[in-house]
């Protein structure tokens, strides 16, 4: 069972993910990610710190919403990739992709450094 908790700071929402996304799960991150591509959001936030498993569909959803944003000029962050998601991430080489940093203060200070 996946949770997502949004939020929003300074313009900028932030989506806390619970539970591992899969097959099953990866559906839901999509829609609520893009819902707010719709919107234009200026960035976007991805709190992976209670992820411990993400597969092939899951990164595929993150890659999607990044091509998205792109598209407009929007910046995604990815927050808090441990253990075996960090090694998907590496493994794919996606780490080069994604702007990713530690935590939440980290990624709202990268996205007013970039504004």
């Amino acid at each position: 069972m996946i949770k997502i908790e949004t939020k929003e700071i300074d313009n900028t929402l932030i989506l806390a993910i619970k539970g591992d996304i899969d097959l099953y799960s990866s559906p839901q991150v999509r829609a609520t990610l893009l819902k707010a591509i719709e919107k234009k959001s200026p960035a976007i936030i991805v709190n992976l710190k209670s992820v411990s498993y993400m597969d092939s569909s899951g990164i595929a959803t993150l890659v999607e919403s990044l091509q998205r944003l792109n598209e407009y000029g929007g910046k995604l962050i990815i927050t808090n990739v441990k253990g075996a998601v960090k090694d998907v991430f590496e493994l794919s080489r996606l780490d080069k992709v994604f702007t990713m940093v530690e935590n939440e203060t980290e990624a709202l200070k990268e996205c007013n450094d970039q504004s």
